[in-house]
């Protein structure tokens, strides 16, 4: 045999020995393994999974074939604000029970005419009692203030004035959009083109810069009282720095117990509301629409009081509604 002759030969062996071995130890071609499992370069582990699947224990390779939903654990993901109320019970140094009542939430504000104060006026729409489409918005009712014959405030009442506004008296303030603020008439209320729809005045503020006021220790500034007593059935409206209204309201409580609580728990300003346990009430509801509870611990009024109507001025708090209201009219005449 030629050297060339013997030189094909052995490269020939050596191809074949080469092809068995393989045939007995590789992957099918059809399936490798670089193609089930994606190198991480291709999905970046820091990028696309949360801390907890970087800190598996199975190999680089598994871990990023697991599916993860980016969306559901996205810290950035905004949650649905819903209306609510958030109601707390506190216990002042001298024995006072103090319910709180904060609303939060995409709410709006109705201040409704009692059937015998105000009275009756001719083109208004909230009377007496929440009905209609409004009833099944609704979150929550309170009481207003004074009777108007008390001479404490003015009143306004959907752009009708009912009693005239007083300068240097707090003021719960409702916009034709049905937001609600409380100020001082006068003091950076109204503020310039404000679009007024409602006003509720009631004797001076009772907490001022987030602070209660002098006048708020003495008890006989604050109205008459049932029997003469300083411990009566009282209630309160104040506003938080981010907004939103806190209804503060026990059956046996000085106006100072009120103005502590609510200033403590944020309150930048307050203004009292009614007084004497015919007055006070505070009906509340789990979701909007729904059954109302009384929520003023031995409040005389039953929860559903201002469904079936009521004599006195109070004010409902509504969810708002998904679509917009038809604008009321705007108040261009009234000023401090």
């Amino acid at each position: 045999m030629s050297v060339t002759i013997f030189r094909r030969a052995l490269a020939a062996s050596a191809l074949a020995g080469c092809c068995a071995l393989a045939g007995c130890s590789a992957a099918p071609a059809a399936a490798p393994a670089a193609a089930s499992y994606p190198a991480p370069a291709a999905a970046p582990a820091a990028a696309s999974y949360p801390a907890p699947v970087l800190r598996s224990s199975a190999p680089a390779s598994r871990a990023a074939a697991i599916p993860v939903s980016v969306t559901r654990t996205n810290p950035q993901s905004p949650k649905p604000v819903l209306p609510r109320v958030s109601i707390i019970r506190v216990r002042t140094a001298d024995g006072a029970l103090v319910t709180v009542a904060t609303f939060l939430g995409p709410v709006l504000y109705v201040l409704h005419d009692g059937s015998a104060d105000p009275g009756p006026v001719a083109g208004l729409r909230a009377g007496p009692a929440v009905t209609g489409a409004e009833r099944t918005r609704l979150l929550a009712a309170f009481n207003g203030g004074f009777k108007l014959s008390a001479g404490v405030g003015g009143y306004v009442q959907e752009g009708h004035v009912i009693s005239p506004l007083r300068r240097g008296l707090a003021s719960l303030v409702i916009d034709r959009s049905g937001r609600a603020r409380i100020g001082v008439w006068g003091s950076g209320v109204p503020a310039p083109g404000e679009a007024i729809y409602s006003v509720r005045q009631n004797l001076p503020p009772l907490v001022l810069d987030a602070r209660p006021t002098a006048a708020s220790a003495d008890w006989g500034l604050w109205g008459a009282t049932l029997g003469g007593g300083a411990y009566v059935a009282r209630s309160a409206i104040g506003q938080n720095a981010a907004g939103d209204l806190m209804f503060a309201a026990s059956m046996s409580a000085l106006p100072a117990d009120l103005a502590a609580v609510l200033a403590s728990h944020g309150a930048r300003i307050a203004m009292e509301l009614d007084i004497n346990p015919e007055w006070v009430q505070l009906d509340v509801a789990r979701r909007p629409g729904g059954p109302l509870t009384a929520e003023v611990p031995g409040q005389d009024r039953p929860a559903d009081q201002y469904l079936v109507g009521w004599t006195r001025d109070f004010f409902a708090v509504v969810a708002s509604p998904s679509g917009p209201a038809a604008a009321p009219p705007r108040l261009e005449h009234l000023r401090p």
